[in-house]
């Protein structure tokens, strides 16, 4: 039973979570739902880390759906790269969901719990899918499905707030719009090719590199990623997906929905057309650095004007996606080691911060504001230190996981000898401080407002949210394995083409 289970980890990461969600839909029983979606998104986990375990060392798997052969069947790939990913959106997909259980019960009918988790669950599956696949439509397909339940799980924030609806739209429109371009270059790439499989499409494209058809399908397919990831300036579906979506949605989304496009991106870009080098160097130095500080700007400054503590930290996320993909887009091995530093530690600094806005928003019954935030690190001291301990870590305070992150980037930087992006990446730090001290200074040093009721902190809540708080503190002391992680990655993306393995 063990060997068949250790066999076909790759298809049980996603059969699990998509098999669980419609057993979910049929119930209308909250405490059952959430007892479902933490048994699915727990054992993603632990499959994922067993997959990092297997694969830490440099082996790659290659899992044949249905047993047929690449390239004319479809083909699960899970390597250095692909299972760091995965334990990253798995570990934080089983945190977010051992926090949902209070936040949804606040905020979603409990009529409509179910079909809620069910959604949930739909989502981490087709995002694990999407790391996954080898197959350049299957990669759409799980495209379709965790945007589909994304939206899904976004418009069901208009029980509090009807704003979720239109946020719901966007999200769908835009989303559309980039699985159209993605698609439409699939075409192009096929017609050219032959294949949708990854790997085989990286061994032809060099014989047909002389068409214009294979630059304008690579545009395509990078445009398209460009919107899912929320880079600048298509990221504008995700300030209003994440600020009006259920508190625990918010969590799901801000920690794993932008990785698992951002790893996308960079296959493509090192794996895929792996065999077009001058173009993908032009796409990197001309296209994603640019638009990458371009976001890290833009999404400082609107959060620093910004009053509604969501919306903040959500304009906050775009810059922070600007940082990793300035990792990707200077295109050296430490840079792109950095990247995926980033998207670990990110994950996890971001996660801890909309589950404690989480904390503050059932507390308090209302959407949190600087004006409702006064006094609230009196009042909610638990909730309110791992906020703080997640915010001074996405400040990048030493002996935080932000910290490292930072470094890591200015190493890799430093090493292109590119000032002048240093110069910008220090600037657009300290000014990310200008945001954060303002909530601190009304969490902290501001009286808490007379008559002001007491607020009950609810350990349902707050424990998950010093989990991660913790984690923050421990990858800032010791980060050997996510360094160390991240590293084999970019070696793999650097090193081998997608496909083979065991």
């Amino acid at each position: 039973m063990g060997s068949v289970i250790l066999t076909n980890l790759p298809a049980l990461l996603v059969v699990v979570p998509l098999l669980l969600a419609p057993i979910s839909a049929l119930f209308t029983f909250a405490s059952l739902g959430w007892a479902i979606a933490v048994v699915g998104t727990g054992a993603s986990l632990i499959f994922a880390l067993l997959l990092q375990s297997l694969t830490e060392t440099g082996v790659r798997i290659s899992y044949h759906l249905g047993n047929w052969e690449p390239p004319w069947g479809i083909e699960f790939v899970v390597d250095s790269a692909s299972s760091l990913t995965l334990v990253v959106m798995s570990g934080l997909g089983f945190l977010a969901t051992l926090a949902a259980r209070q936040l949804v019960t606040n905020e979603i009918a409990e009529k409509d719990i179910g079909k809620f988790y069910a959604a949930w669950l739909l989502v981490s599956g087709g995002l694990f899918g999407l790391v996954m696949t080898a197959d350049a439509f299957n990669l759409f397909v799980f495209l379709e499905i965790s945007a589909l339940a994304s939206v899904i799980l976004i418009g069901m924030g208009a029980g509090t707030d009807r704003r979720a609806l239109v946020a719901g739209y966007h999200y769908l429109v835009i989303g559309a719009v980039g699985a159209t371009f993605y698609v439409i270059g699939v075409g192009f790439i096929y017609a050219m090719t032959g294949s949708l499989n990854m790997a085989d499409i990286a061994s032809r494209i060099p014989d047909a590199s002389g068409s214009a058809a294979i630059y304008v399908g690579f545009g395509f397919m990078v445009a398209g990623i460009l919107v899912k990831a929320a880079i600048f300036p298509v990221h504008i579906w995700l300030p209003a997906a994440y600020s009006y979506a259920p508190s625990a949605v918010s969590t799901l989304l801000a920690s794993i929905a932008t990785k698992a496009a951002l790893y996308v991106l960079a296959r493509i870009l090192f794996t895929v057309f792996s065999g077009m080098p001058d173009v993908v160097t032009i796409a990197l130095s001309n296209v994603i650095v640019p638009l990458a500080i371009g976001g890290v700007f833009v999404g400082t400054i609107m959060a620093i004007y910004e009053a509604d503590i969501k919306k903040l930290f959500a304009h906050s996320s775009v810059a922070q996606i600007g940082y990793i993909a300035l990792g990707l887009g200077l295109g050296t091995p430490a840079s792109v080691s950095a990247a995926f530093i980033h998207i670990g530690n990110h994950a996890l600094i971001k996660g801890g911060i909309f589950m404690a806005i989480g904390g503050f928003v059932a507390a308090l019954g209302a959407r949190a504001s600087l004006d409702s935030l006064i006094g609230i690190g009196r009042r909610l001291p638990l909730t309110a230190t791992a906020f703080l301990i997640c915010g001074l870590s996405l400040a990048g305070l030493p002996l935080t996981a932000g910290f490292i992150s930072k470094l890591y980037l200015v190493r890799a930087i430093l090493e292109t000898e590119s000032y002048v992006i240093l110069s910008l990446v220090l600037i657009s730090s300290a000014l990310s401080v200008v945001y954060l001290w303002k909530i601190m200074e009304v969490m902290w040093m501001q009286p808490v407002p007379a008559r002001s009721p007491k607020l009950v902190e609810n350990p349902a809540i707050y424990l998950p949210i010093w989990i991660v708080a913790l984690g923050n503190i421990w990858f800032g002391i010791d980060a050997s394995w996510l360094v160390s992680a991240s590293r084999m990655a970019a070696q793999m993306l650097f090193g081998v083409s997608l496909g083979g393995g065991t």
